[in-house]
């Protein structure tokens, strides 16, 4: 898979030297006199492979090395070590041909040019791509069709997609907004990559945009990939567990649902435990046996509830 990816990173790596300074006016001159340093680890050996027209989203919390990462990608920052190459482009070469090939809209961030109308931005950017006239207006109303959002958000995409990238890199694009926003994003992302075979690595921290469009994550904390593969064995790989839901025929204390499981929620005559995938039979003929249970429901635990155990751990490590 590896010869055939449009996508490729191979050990990448970047560590930043930053300036230590402490909060006072001693220190601030020590500051100036004596600067001493440490080392932060933003990204550490990360190595994937993506293959041309797969969707992938892109997993981790703020400060993981997701940023950094896709900025290595694209060409924006070079790696302290590693290798890297997209849509047959080594990125931080920068090479004509490798910019019309690839976008990367980030969710906050303008693609827009501020004092200038939207028409006008497009046309620049047709211009900056070479574009032709009557390709820029067929594009234009190709991409248009396909959204169904307000005004700037449609202009930033047109912006964004207008030279047809054959890869997409997308850093929190529905960022900011409302649901029904989001969905349609999402739906043109979908029919992006149907129509165009883009190749699309999507970072978001709203699970429904990595539930609806991708079937592989990739998952990344404190600058080291944790998990490469289907987005339904992520579940079963950091989830050792299965949510149980219950309806009660009446009121229980919390202490009396304690020995079947974990409490996660307990209101009324409803309650959510999550219950050792190892002992889930175990446990749930001892719930109906021993409690007033009217009704009951095994699934798997949301997926945002996993993500964030993956991430229940110390800050990253930094060295002086």
């Amino acid at each position: 898979m590896r010869d055939e990816a449009h996508i490729l990173a191979q050990d990448l790596t970047k560590h930043y030297r930053v300036a230590r300074k402490e909060e006072s006016l001693a220190a601030t001159l020590r500051h100036f006199l004596f600067r001493e340093y440490r080392t932060v680890r933003a990204a550490e050996g990360v190595s994937f492979a993506i293959p041309r027209g797969e969707v992938v989203g892109f997993l981790g919390p703020n400060g993981a090395g997701k940023t950094t990462t896709l900025k290595m990608l694209t060409g924006l920052i070079h790696p302290t070590r590693g290798q890297a190459r997209v849509a047959g482009h080594i990125p931080w070469r920068r090479e004509k041909a490798f910019l019309k090939k690839i976008t990367l809209v980030m969710g906050n961030k303008q693609q827009l040019i501020w004092d200038l109308p939207a028409m006008d931005t497009l046309r620049l950017n047709a211009a900056i791509y070479e574009v032709p006239e009557g390709e820029f207006r067929r594009r234009v109303g190709e991409l248009a069709e396909m959204l169904s959002l307000g005004e700037r958000m449609k202009a930033e995409l047109l912006a964004a997609l207008l030279h047809r990238p054959e890869v997409l890199f997308l850093d929190e694009p529905t960022l900011g907004l409302d649901v029904n926003a989001q969905v349609a994003v999402r739906e043109f992302i979908r029919e992006y990559n149907r129509r165009h075979g883009a190749t699309v690595l999507l970072t978001s921290h709203y699970m429904a945009d990595i539930a609806a469009l991708c079937a592989r994550v990739l998952v990344i904390h404190q600058g080291r990939l944790l998990y490469d593969g289907e987005l339904e064995g992520l579940t079963e790989r950091f989830a050792p567990y299965r949510e149980v839901g219950l309806t009660l025929a009446r009121p229980l204390p919390k202490e009396a649902l304690l020995p079947f499981g974990e409490v996660r929620e307990l209101s009324g005559q409803e309650a959510r435990l999550l219950v050792p995938r190892e002992r889930l039979t175990e446990r749930v003929a001892e719930i109906l046996r021993r409690l007033p249970v009217e009704d009951l429901e095994v699934r798997e635990p949301p997926l945002e509830e996993v993500i964030a155990r993956v991430f229940q751990s110390p800050a990253p490590v930094e060295e002086g």
